[in-house]
C-alpha cells in the first residue's frame, strides 16, 4: 500500500521539516481537522523542540492544532506511541489471529480514555496503526 500526497500535504511536510529539522515519515489530517505528523524513529524530541518550542511554532504557522507521533517498526511500541500520554501496561497479540492487538491499560481511568465514547478513540487510533501495519483490530482488555 502506498500513500499519495497532494501539493498541500507536500508543502506541510516540507515546512514541518524545515522548522523542526526532524525527518517526517507521514502527514495527514484527521476528521477533527487535526494535523498529524508521523516522524521517524528517534526524531520526536527534535520535532517537538526544547520545551515544545517547535510544536508551538508549527501550530502558529499552520494555524491549527498538530499532533506528533514517533514511528516505530515494532507494532507494539508504535501503538504505545499512538496512544501516548495514556499509560499502557501491556500490548499483546491474540494467539489465534495475529492481526488483532489487545491493549492492557494501567488503570480504569486509562481504560476509559483508550476506548472513548462509543469506542471512537479506539477506532481512531486503530486507523492510524492501519496506515503502517496490516492489523485488523485494536481491543482494550
Amino acid at each position: 500500500m502506498s500513500i499519495k500526497y497532494d501539493k498541500e500535504t507536500l508543502g506541510l511536510l516540507s515546512l514541518f521539516e524545515r522548522i523542526s529539522k526532524a525527518k517526517v515519515r507521514d502527514c495527514f489530517v484527521d476528521e477533527n481537522k487535526l494535523l498529524i505528523f508521523i516522524v521517524e524513529q528517534h526524531e520526536l524530541a527534535k520535532a517537538i523542540g526544547k520545551a515544545g518550542s517547535n510544536a508551538r511554532m508549527l501550530e502558529n504557522v499552520f494555524k491549527r492544532k498538530i499532533r506528533i507521533i514517533e514511528y516505530n517498526p515494532d507494532i507494539k511500541q508504535f501503538i504505545k506511541n499512538i496512544v501516548y500520554p495514556i499509560p499502557v501496561a501491556e500490548i499483546k497479540q491474540m494467539e489465534e489471529d495475529n492481526a488483532i492487538y489487545i491493549i492492557t491499560p494501567q488503570d480504569s481511568k486509562s481504560r476509559g480514555l483508550l476506548i472513548g465514547r462509543a469506542a471512537q478513540s479506539l477506532r481512531y487510533n486503530e486507523s492510524i496503526a492501519q496506515r503502517y501495519f496490516p492489523i485488523k483490530e485494536l481491543k482494550v482488555e
